[in-house]
């Protein structure tokens, strides 16, 4: 894989088990590249290992005043710096783009997921992990990938030094190939702390950013309850912890490396000092004596490379394992529904029933259902669910998915159940680029955008965007939309949203609380909107705003996770208390006095039904 290939027409499917396990299973992803960067690493180690044999070849031929020889070497020269030079060059192209292709694939692997569980992520993996996963993280797991090939043709021209200094000087390569394994291993023992350091300040990191991420997203209400300043003081600390942390690691990698330059010092004045004795002694000619000590001082670059493979290592651990944790995330924590034989269930005929068997909700195909929940976390679980993501967070879990047209939505390929089913949450994200980008979306093509930002009221929302646009935008869908709509009001942005939603014109649609952020006038108007359009289309509405309850055909009353209550929003509002009292928002005491009434009644029903 080359970079201009990117990205991968499949990035495969990862080892998340643990880090580890998925930095193998990068590694065993990058055969190829890995192979061609360790033959070119062999090529530049192995011309920084003969130069040593060289320089003490020259030696003892000007000692010997052998010409030939002298030339010969010269021409030796030439060739291990030919080597260094070209080796180092498509050593470091081949080694970038294995960093590369594998920081790319992690990316669309992490892409792929988020788009596989949308809302739900960040629902189970904090928004600010996903960011530090995505950026930093993917960063570190790529150095380790392209690291391993350097490392391995370093520790390979390590081992061709000591042994040419044992054939080409016996009594002083003993010295070398007994002191370079020591070297090596000498900072084994710290690697731990170190790594343990570093666990430590990626940790601290990933909550500043998570904190950073989190505060940005709410900066609009955090201005407007004068609550910045309160969330900047805990960023502060936040970073101060993650600078106190980083500088207790960078101590503890500064001791490695003072170790790495202080061992490789003492062996080397060692070696000059044990092969002068021995030059004295007439065992060691002055060209082995120079032949050892350029093998150990080249012997510093290679060594250097071991350092940097556990420093990758500790930095890359940790990364690979949150990124490991986002990737094992699945639509669902519940058991895999079994594929039929045939393979994935087909999508089911046009016109179905949406059913839920864990709520007992039912919407009927082509009409406009909307459900009122008294707990909104309710609501947006059974939202999940309706979707195809449900929430195991309690028994209902266990009883099935959601079924369209008698067939279950778990059973689908994900596309398939994203075309029949959209789900739209009570905070949309808009992402930047102009308005016609933002309706760029996959639809029907029966819903125009026109007709979609007409049903949702946002006149007000385009006139806004064509004001604030550059000279010479004359239509409002050319408009440019700022990241996640910031420069939009809540209500605004909540309408842009909907829009989009009714623009796909999906077979069902599912809103959760659509008006929650708008005025009353506004919110009626919206409610003959989606009425409108919507028509013979199933719809499905969680709201609790009478507005959008009264223009309903069908509401649902769920209570303590099963359906209480079905009917108009009039027959309910006069028959059932508790709907009264969740719609017309009552006191406590009047909730209180509905749901003794509401049992009191399942009580009469039980004795008729068993009379």
């Amino acid at each position: 894989m080359q970079i201009s290939d990117l990205p991968y027409p499949d990035p495969g499917v990862p080892d998340a088990r643990s880090g580890p396990r998925f930095l193998v299973w990068l590694g065993r992803g990058q055969l190829g590249g890995q192979a061609r960067s360790l033959c070119w690493g062999l090529v530049h180690f192995c011309g920084i290992a003969g130069l040593p044999y060289a320089v003490g070849l020259g030696v003892d031929a000007v000692v010997r005043r052998d010409g030939a020889g002298l030339l010969l070497v010269g021409a030796l020269l030439v060739l291990t710096g030919v080597a260094i030079s070209v080796g180092d060059a498509m050593l470091h192209r081949t080694a970038v783009t294995n960093w590369i292709t594998a920081a790319a694939r992690v990316q669309q692997l992490l892409a792929r997921k988020t788009a596989e569980l949308g809302s739900a992520l960040t629902r189970r993996v904090a928004a600010g992990e996903v960011v530090a996963v995505s950026t930093g993280d993917v960063e570190k797991i790529g150095w380790f990938v392209e690291a391993v090939s350097r490392f391995l043709a370093a520790a390979f021209s390590v081992v061709a030094i000591c042994v040419g200094l044992l054939f080409y000087a016996p009594s002083i390569g003993v010295v070398v190939a007994i002191g370079v394994p020591v070297l090596a291993l000498s900072v084994l023992p710290l690697l731990p702390r170190a790594t343990q350091r570093a666990d430590i300040q990626r940790e601290k990191a990933g909550k500043a950013t998570e904190l950073a991420s989190d505060t940005v997203a709410g900066l609009r209400v955090l201005r407007g309850i004068g609550g910045e300043e309160l969330f900047l003081g805990r960023y502060r600390e936040a970073s101060q912890e993650v600078r106190k942390a980083a500088v207790r690691s960078a101590r503890m990698w500064a001791l490695i490396s003072a170790i790495q330059v202080l061992l490789p010092g003492a062996l080397l004045i060692t070696v000059v000092w044990y092969g002068s004795v021995l030059v004295l002694d007439g065992r060691l000619a002055v060209g082995e004596l120079v032949a050892a000590f350029s093998a150990v001082a080249t012997m510093l670059y290679p060594l250097r490379h071991f350092e940097e493979i556990a420093m990758a290592y500790s930095f890359s651990r940790p990364s690979a394992q949150r990124a490991a944790r986002v990737l094992s995330l699945t639509r669902t924590d519940a058991p895999e529904p079994a594929a039929p034989a045939a393979g994935t269930a087909q999508a089911p005929a046009p016109g179905g029933d949406l059913y839920d068997p864990a709520t007992g909700l039912l919407a009927p195909a082509g009409r406009f259902t909307a459900v009122v929940c008294g707990d909104p976390d309710l609501a947006g679980r059974l939202a999940e669910r309706l979707g195809g993501h449900p929430a195991d967070d309690g028994p209902a879990a266990d009883r099935g998915s959601v079924l369209l047209g008698g067939v279950a939505l778990d059973e689908l390929a994900l596309d398939t159940a994203r075309t029949l089913v959209l789900v739209q949450d009570k905070d949309p994200v808009l992402l930047s680029g102009t308005l016609r980008e933002l309706f760029a979306v996959p639809g029907s093509g029966a819903v125009e955008p026109g007709a979609a930002l007409a049903a949702a009221q946002c006149g007000d929302v385009l006139d806004a965007l064509l004001q604030s646009a550059p000279d010479g935008v004359d239509d409002p869908m050319d408009a440019r939309i700022t990241e996640r709509g910031r420069s939009l009001s809540g209500g605004q942005r909540q309408r842009l949203a909907l829009a989009r939603s009714l623009a796909t014109d999906p077979e069902v649609l599912v809103l959760d609380e659509p008006t929650s952020a708008v005025d009353s006038h506004t919110e009626a108007r919206i409610a003959d909107g989606i009425a409108a359009l919507r028509a013979g289309r199933t719809t499905v509405v969680l709201a609790s705003s009478p507005l959008l309850l009264d223009r309903a055909d069908r509401v649902v009353l769920i209570h303590e996770g099963a359906v209480a209550a079905t009917g108009t929003h009039r027959e309910l509002l006069h028959g059932e208390p508790l709907y009264r009292a969740v719609v017309t928002r009552e006191t406590d005491e009047e909730q209180r006095v509905a749901r003794m009434e509401l049992t009191r009644r399942e009580a009469l029903t039980e004795i008729e039904e068993s009379a």
